[in-house]
């Protein structure tokens, strides 16, 4: 590879410098002049780590951020479930309460059967949903959208079903 010449001006003191470190380690003082130049303009050690430090925190910022998503579509989630739940859900008569007790066992044990399975096979419901409502992330809701006036309608309960 042909290299380009220079003429560089040095103060008197480097150009000692140069001269006796050249003598000291056996070489040129043009090839230590170009290992320097070389080191100044490119990214040394400790760039490097701080470029690799930077890569990392953004990862954890964003997964920090996708953690946050789950969370609060979890959140929206119960919380909209137990609304639900209590707004549709009549009292029972103490007569019929043993065999809801009882069937209320057996669909929790149904319900953490299915969630094993999930798990197992690395199933997310969340993700399912979330790809579903918003497949682009950069037209996800943010926290602040979510903690907003509630919809019309969504503040007074359901009238109880007739039995």
């Amino acid at each position: 590879m042909p290299r380009a010449r220079l003429s560089v001006y040095l103060e008197p003191d480097a150009e000692q410098r140069l001269a006796e470190v050249a003598a000291l380690k056996g070489l040129s003082k043009s090839s230590i002049v170009a290992a320097a130049l070389w080191s100044y303009l490119t990214p040394d050690g400790g760039d490097r780590r701080e470029a690799a430090i930077a890569g990392r925190l953004d990862r954890l910022s964003r997964q920090f951020d996708r953690l946050e998503r789950d969370q609060t579509i979890l959140i929206e989630t119960v919380a909209l479930f137990v609304r639900h739940s209590l707004t549709v859900t009549a009292p029972l008569p103490p007569a019929h309460q043993a065999a809801a007790v009882a069937q209320g066992r057996e669909r929790f044990r149904q319900f953490v059967d299915q969630l094993a399975r999930r798990l197992q096979r690395g199933a997310s419901l969340v993700k399912d949903v979330h790809a579903e409502i918003c497949p682009d992330e950069s037209r996800f809701f943010r926290l602040a959208d979510v903690v907003s006036e509630p919809e019309p309608g969504e503040g007074a309960p359901a009238a109880e079903p007739a039995s």
